[in-house]
């Protein structure tokens, strides 16, 4: 299928790369079809990709792996809050976070409080609320990537 998207222009996905939120994410219950882009020159090495809406093309997410971030980043989830996406295994598990991103960059943050829990194998996931004050909602990341970028 070829999309028109608002940061990547029109691109081509294969069905194999479409990741289906069965009930949605939180705040857009009614996308359920997206798929995980990056920008070849920016995003691979700060580990930042977009999950792309399929039903809404000018939409996505900056997304990342939390643990780029926060090495510790291990939050209890309940099973039951992962029964519609298929059995989790360690090697079939894929979290991101959501990025956000403003005009000061100074001010960049994730939500370690609402990962996004992918399931690669039968590529299903769902957004889930982690309910532990060690995981803010908004969690800075600048100095975070300024200290990796210098350390490359």
């Amino acid at each position: 299928m070829i999309i028109n998207t608002k940061a990547f222009g029109e691109v081509e996905i294969t069905d194999d790369k479409v990741i289906t939120f069965p009930g949605g994410i939180i705040g857009f219950p009614d996308m359920k079809q997206f798929t995980l882009l990056h920008d070849d020159e920016y995003g691979v090495s700060a580990g930042i990709r977009w999950l792309q809406s399929l039903d809404e093309p000018g939409f996505a997410m900056t997304v990342m792996d939390p643990l780029a971030v926060k090495e510790d980043y291990n939050p209890e989830i309940d099973d039951e809050l992962l029964t519609g996406i298929g059995e989790i295994t360690p090697d079939n598990l894929l979290v991101l976070v959501t990025v956000r991103i403003p005009a000061d960059l100074t001010q960049m943050s994730v939500n370690l409080q609402g990962p996004l829990i992918i399931n690669v194998d039968e590529r299903k996931a769902c957004q889930i609320i982690v309910d532990s004050s060690d995981y803010p909602v908004r969690f800075p990341i600048y100095d975070i990537l300024q200290s990796r970028k210098a350390g490359d």
